[in-house]
């Protein structure tokens, strides 16, 4: 069994003068070309040390550059300050300081800080700057080094606070403390998403997965139900049945659902998340460099767990499900083989061109069911294709979708959650690539527009409803460490997802 993920912070709001918080480290952001009498007293906590950094190129207000001192002035309680570089002051948005936040997290528990305070300044909404904060703040809480017997990442701080300028007043603060927890509630589900994303294929089976995800959705009150391999042959499931034939392991589908008392009948927000917890890419295997990555390929998945987790606490207004179809895609005596024809639990037929091309099958049949449950409107979520990532990186999710209106209102929520991503077209084309001469669909267009075909072929599992794809292939996992990302998993999704629940006014 591996070692825990460090539980998350308490993470509170104070308006106390800065001179007065008692803390370990108090983590303050500076612009480029701010002064060190940019925020009052800090030179002099300094003992003039800030003063002297910044003279000397230092301190130059260099996004996410880090400078920690110690705070020698007896007027002040911090023990020390450290100095992150926000950049330029006019690019300065909610995202950046989110990323701030983490970056001063993630710095004190490499130095084992057990308190830490981050004062926010930048004439930033304040109810949106206290949600990013603490959402930054939470992030930091996970690392992926839980295995490990021996050097560790340090314990996240036991306590943090936001500190705030006193002058927000009385009646602000009950809104800023609802910031706060709200985004301690992000923080902490997108964390569960990525201890999901971070475990071994051996550790997290289909079976597994689905049940982990279901103690996580019934410990804030969500129904749950976990299908097995006789309910999904029951549901004619038979995309999922013929990815899983090749594994020894069975596969499971996992649902969420969440019935507010008050919620109205429609609309329905239906979320697929796929759940592969290894892909081989089966009879038509990956290549051995890099494949033990493939565990990773159920972060669209976890995403779901840990948005329905956040929908549940928030209490959002409106009906959500969640659809998240796990299984190993593997290439056994029984795997499926190129050239196969599967049927859909929609009834439509598949012909496999390509066994790797498996994410899009089983979404096929998460996609269906989301309706048989009621969805309106559709998000489906996964680490589909390596053409996305060719096409954008490793910055921004594909999305694909329709009617424009539902798709804009995707996009925008990913943008206000800090999960960026970039509106992708499905031309005619691109579905003319997957005729069949012998089923209604080929699983593959081949290599040219691939995220574009695979997303096509995703449409035709979702009727007329309001649909959008978002491809996280290139942003579910952080190849390169960052000060405010370390390697390993990022969450992607979770807060959109989560997000998307309130938004039901502009559908």
């Amino acid at each position: 069994m591996s070692r825990p993920v460090s539980s998350p912070s308490a993470v509170h709001l104070t308006t106390e003068p800065l001179p007065r918080i008692s803390t370990d480290l108090l983590v303050v952001l500076l612009f480029e070309g701010e002064g060190a009498e940019a925020v009052r007293g800090l030179d002099e906590a300094t003992n003039g040390e800030l003063k002297r950094a910044i003279a000397s190129g230092e301190v130059s207000g260099r996004l996410y550059d880090v400078f920690l001192t110690p705070a020698g002035s007896s007027n002040w309680e911090a023990r020390r300050v450290a100095i992150i570089g926000g950049g330029p002051a006019g690019e300065f948005d909610t995202e950046r300081l989110r990323r701030i936040a983490t970056t001063g997290a993630l710095a004190a528990r490499q130095r084992r800080i057990k308190r830490a305070a981050l004062f926010m300044r930048g004439g930033l909404d304040a109810g949106a700057a206290a949600q990013a904060a603490a959402e930054g703040l939470i992030l930091a809480a996970f690392s992926s080094d839980q295995y490990k017997t021996g050097e560790r990442l340090g314990p996240p701080p036991e306590e943090i606070l936001i500190a705030v300028d006193a002058g927000h007043g009385s009646i602000v603060r009950s809104t800023l403390e609802d910031a706060v927890e709200r985004g301690r509630i992000l923080g902490e589900s997108c964390n569960l998403a990525k201890e999901l994303c971070n475990e071994p294929s051996n550790v997290l089976t289909p079976k597994t997965f689905a049940d982990r995800g279901a103690r996580i959705a019934r410990e804030v009150g969500l129904v749950v139900e976990v299908l097995d391999e006789h309910d999904i042959e029951r549901l004619r499931m038979g995309l999922l049945l013929g990815v899983a034939k090749g594994s020894g392991e069975p596969p499971r589908v996992l649902v969420m659902k969440h019935h507010p008392s008050h919620a109205p009948g429609a609309p329905v927000l239906g979320l697929v998340g796929k759940g592969i917890t290894f892909d081989t890419g089966g009879i038509s295997i990956k290549p051995a460099d890099g494949m033990e990555r493939m565990k990773d390929d159920m972060a669209g998945g976890a995403a779901v767990i840990g948005a329905m987790r956040a929908i549940a606490l928030l209490r959002a207004p409106i009906n959500v499900v969640g659809v998240v179809p796990a299984t190993e895609n593997m290439p056994g005596g029984r795997a499926l083989k190129p050239g196969d024809v599967l049927h859909g639990a929609s009834g439509k037929s598949v012909e496999v061109i390509n066994t790797d091309a498996e994410g899009r099958l089983i979404l096929g049949d998460g996609l269906w069911y989301a309706q048989q449950l009621g969805a309106t409107h559709l998000v489906d979520v996964a680490t589909l294709t390596g053409a996305c990532m060719v096409a954008l990186g490793k910055v921004a999710t594909g999305l694909f979708g329709r009617p424009d209106g539902w798709v804009d209102v995707v996009r925008q929520t990913a943008q206000a959650a800090g999960d960026r991503c970039w509106p992708m077209p499905i031309y005619d084309e691109y579905v003319e690539q997957l005729r069949s001469e012998i089923a209604d669909l080929l699983n593959s267009g081949g290599r040219a527009a691939g995220a574009c075909t695979a997303a096509a072929f995703l449409r035709e599992f979702t009727a007329d409803l309001p649909w959008a794809h978002l491809d996280v292939a290139g942003t579910a996992w952080a190849d390169e460490a960052k000060p405010y990302q370390p390697k390993g998993p990022t969450g992607i999704a979770v807060r959109t997802l989560a997000e998307l629940a309130f938004t039901s006014d502009r559908w």
